[in-house]
């Protein structure tokens, strides 16, 4: 099957009742190194990264260094690719951009409007993005239902507008207890800041940890409102 825009329909019918594992493991036969991976380093991203390393080792993995990331998400980095003996390729923003961003806009910009928030996203994550996609025809991520009220609608196999490419989310379907039961059983490692109430980590500036009852990603942007709160990765 040609794997463009139009078959999106025929792929999720083909996956539908299959297992994350499967999903992987399909889409490595069939694209082999067409296909990478984006991981954050947060648990969903780490179980994608135990599968495929247990698939194919040598599937690319990337991983968007924007500078402002919490140390223990760098620490992870490290203990993840020794543990799994794979390499986790960092993408940084072009230091020039970002210090014309800085200079113009202030350190802190995201916390001034939307809109420049939006802008610090577009330069430290969506312009390394494009690179890391390069020469790719598909991408995994570790995207769940029901993180937000904006993923609600989202297929296992999608069409990245951005990009122009597909993504596949094999653990569209997991629930949050369903990620941790496998971190447990399998010994995979996670970021400790999960311990302390940080269940979805990003960049240290824009990220806290969640009071008891709050949606699991409302400490990311939590001075925006619910429908804004995604850095345009995953539109």
């Amino acid at each position: 099957m040609e794997f463009v825009k139009e078959n999106i329909n025929a792929i999720n019918d083909l996956l539908k009742g299959k297992s994350a594992f499967e999903i992987i493991t399909y889409f490595n036969d069939e694209l082999g190194d067409k296909i990478t991976f984006g991981t954050s380093l947060g648990a969903e991203d780490q179980v994608i990264t135990q599968m495929l390393a247990s698939i194919n080792s040598m599937v690319p993995i990337f991983t968007l260094d924007t500078g402002r990331l919490f140390p223990q998400t760098y620490d992870l980095i490290d203990s993840t690719s020794t543990k799994y003996k794979i390499i986790i390729k960092p993408y940084s923003p072009v230091n020039t951009e970002v210090e014309t961003m800085v200079v113009e806009n202030g350190m802190n910009l995201f916390f001034k409007s939307i809109e420049l928030r939006k802008h610090c996203c577009q330069v430290r994550k969506l312009r390394p993005l494009k690179r890391a996609l390069e020469g790719r025809s598909a991408w995994f991520t570790g995207l769940r239902r029901s993180q937000s009220i904006t993923r609600v609608d989202m297929q296992i196999v999608e069409w990245d507008e951005n990009s122009n490419m597909l993504k596949v989310n094999p653990l569209m379907e997991w629930s949050e207890d369903d990620v941790w039961d496998y971190i447990k059983a399998h010994g995979i490692p996670y970021n400790p800041l999960h311990d302390q109430d940080y269940p979805s980590i990003g960049c240290q500036p824009c990220t806290r940890a969640i009071m008891p009852g709050e949606d699991v990603r409302a400490g990311r942007w939590s001075w925006e409102n619910p429908d804004t709160r995604e850095c345009g990765l995953h539109k």
